[in-house]
């Protein structure tokens, strides 16, 4: 369905103009004139029926006896044809939240998932001819392509390669979009945006993937934590190499790297104890 923009004339000069037949009515019916007044009334009757009004950001769609004139965009007073049916289309951004719903990520884990989308209308002829009822439509699909963009990625990229559902919100989010203006072009919406609202692990898993959660950031903190160890033992012995303070052989090189590491990767504060003999 394309479709044409209609140039209507000013509802204005139709009123003024059935203003006039209907004065001209009761003038004739005054001066006992028979059919004139019944001819001027009919005509002032008809004219009425071509009176529409278009609040504005609406559009009203005009059909004649089944068949499609035009659509009226321009806010204001306007005649169209008499006895035509206008049906009125909104042309204000609306918002659909849709409902939590429950699908498997592409690891096969049950998640709870749910979007906003922002959405207008850009084609009043296709949202009421091309689908029944284009509001249905929009919110039948939009789950459809959540459901969809849902089952391609996993909700938490532990592997660190690839894109996850939680990690990459705004990839996400473009790409829920514009499968969403594939599927609701049909209906001539226009889809502005398309965020997640609501994403996690279903009931029935989610103590033990937070458990999994907690786990993976315990071994990478104790990763960076050994890290840094590493590196400040190893500056520690080099400086004391420079400076001359002590004469380390290999034995005593590998206590001194087993006590600094203990005491900066123990999670509680370490008890010095002073040796007053020798090593050896």
């Amino acid at each position: 369905m394309k479709e044409k923009m209609l140039r209507p004339v000013s509802g204005f000069w139709i009123i003024a103009l059935i203003i006039v037949c209907a004065g001209g009515g009761v003038y004739g019916a005054v001066q006992g004139y028979d059919a004139v007044p019944v001819i001027l009334f009919v005509a002032a009757a008809v004219l009425m029926t071509s009176i529409t009004v278009v609040q504005p950001n609406k559009s009203v769609v005009v059909t004649f006896f089944g068949q499609y004139v035009g659509t009226i965009s321009a806010s204001g007073l306007w005649a169209v044809i008499p006895f035509s049916v206008r049906k009125t289309v909104s042309l204000r951004v609306r918002n659909f939240n849709s409902v939590k719903l429950k699908v498997n990520d592409v690891e096969g884990n049950p998640i709870e998932i749910a979007a906003v989308v922002v959405f207008k209308v850009i084609n009043s002829a296709k949202a009421l001819f091309d689908v029944d009822k284009y509001m249905e439509f929009v919110e039948i699909q939009s789950e459809t392509a959540l459901r969809h963009v849902a089952s391609k990625y996993p909700y938490d990229g532990y592997s660190g390669t690839g894109m996850s559902l939680r990690a990459n919100a705004d990839e996400i989010a473009k790409e829920l979009a514009g499968e969403l203006q594939d599927r609701l072009s049909l209906s001539g919406v226009e889809v502005l945006e398309a965020r997640l609202t609501h994403l996690a692990y279903s009931t029935e898993i989610a103590s033990t993937m937070l458990q999994r959660q907690q786990a993976s950031a315990i071994l990478s903190a104790r990763q960076i934590i050994v890290e840094g160890a590493v590196g400040m033992v190893d500056m520690a012995i080099k400086q004391l190499k420079e400076s001359g303070v002590v004469e380390l052989d290999e034995e005593r090189k590998a206590a001194m790297i087993n006590n600094l590491m203990v005491a900066i990767v123990s999670e509680r504060g370490a008890s010095p104890v002073i040796n007053a003999g020798s090593l050896y």
